[in-house]
C-alpha cells in the first residue's frame, strides 16, 4: 500500500509542479505580492495531495515561542524537502537562505527570486557569510521571518552530528543583528526521506523550542543550539516510530542517549 500510494502522489506532485511552472511562466513578469500568492495557491494544494493520497499530515508545536510581530530568525533542522515545502504555512512569508545556485534553475529560479530569499555562493565561505548577515539585516527591515538551516543541507535521520556539524552561519546571523534564535526540532525525514521514492503516511510534527539566549559566548550559542535542535528532534522521531510502526525501519543512528 505504501509503494502503491508513494507511486500515486509521485505522479500528482510532480506532474502539477511541471504543469503550475509551464502555466505561471507569465507570473513572473508581475509583482512579488502576486509571485507570493501564487507560491501559497501551489503549496496548498500540495498539501492536499499529501493528505489524500498520500496519507501525511503535519501538527506544530510551541508556536508560544514565536514573536507576535517583526522579524525573528528560525534555525531549523533539514531532514527532507517536505518542511521547505510548509515554511510559509508556518511563517506566511519567510526568507529563507538557500544556495545559490537554486536560482539558477529557470523558471524555478526566477520564482525564488522574487521570494527575495537569501542566496549565498557556498563555494566562498567569507562571501557566504557576509551574504547571511546583509541579507538578515535587509530581513529585519522588512518584518519577515528568516529562515536557516545550521547545517547546511538535508540529513538523514540516521546521521550523526559529527558526520554533519552545524555551520557558523547561524552564528554570524546571532552576532550581528539583536533578532531572536528560535530552534525548530522535526521528524519530517522518517516519513519522507532524503531523495527518497517512498514517501510514507503519518503526522510530521514540527516543535518550536525556547529562544537562544541573548549574549551567549559562540561556543555557548552552538552547544545550545544543537543539543536542542538534536534532542528533541530524536524525540520526536521516537515519538512517531511508536505511534507510525512501519517508521520503524528507518534507523536512528547517532540518537542521544
Amino acid at each position: 500500500m505504501i509503494l502503491i500510494r508513494s507511486l500515486l502522489f509521485n505522479i500528482f506532485f510532480y506532474g502539477f509542479t511541471i504543469l503550475a511552472c509551464l502555466v505561471l511562466v507569465p507570473l513572473v513578469l508581475f509583482p512579488r505580492k502576486v509571485i507570493l500568492g501564487t507560491a501559497l495557491f501551489y503549496l496548498k494544494v500540495v498539501e492536499l495531495i499529501e493528505k489524500y493520497i498520500l496519507g501525511l499530515t503535519f501538527e506544530v508545536r510551541g508556536k508560544e515561542y514565536l514573536p507576535q510581530d517583526g522579524s525573528y530568525i528560525i534555525a531549523a533542522k533539514h531532514q527532507s524537502a517536505y518542511e521547505t515545502l510548509k515554511l510559509h504555512n508556518l511563517f506566511g512569508d519567510p526568507s529563507v537562505v538557500l544556495k545559490e545556485s537554486l536560482t539558477r534553475i529557470p523558471i524555478f529560479g526566477t520564482f525564488l527570486k522574487k521570494l527575495d530569499i537569501i542566496a549565498i555562493n557556498r563555494s566562498n565561505k567569507e562571501e557566504a557569510l557576509n551574504s547571511i548577515v546583509e541579507g538578515t539585516k535587509r530581513m529585519a527591515t522588512q518584518n519577515r521571518p528568516i529562515v536557516i538551516f545550521p547545517q547546511g543541507t538535508r540529513v538523514a535521520p540516521h546521521t550523526p552530528v559529527d558526520k554533519k556539524p552545524y555551520k557558523g552561519g547561524i552564528l554570524k546571523m546571532y552576532k550581528n543583528t539583536d533578532l531572536k534564535v528560535i530552534p525548530l526540532a522535526l521528524n519530517a525525514g522518517l516519513f519522507w526521506g532524503r531523495n527518497s521514492f517512498i514517501k510514507r503516511p503519518g503526522r510530521v510534527i514540527f516543535e518550536f523550542l525556547p529562544p537562544i539566549e541573548a549574549g551567549l559566548p559562540e561556543k555557548k550559542v552552538m552547544e545550545a543550539l544543537e543539543n536542542r535542535i538534536e534532542e528533541k528532534t530524536h524525540q520526536l522521531m521516537r515519538e512517531a516510530q511508536e505511534e507510525f510502526p512501519h517508521t520503524r525501519q528507518v534507523k536512528l543512528i547517532g540518537a542521544p542517549s
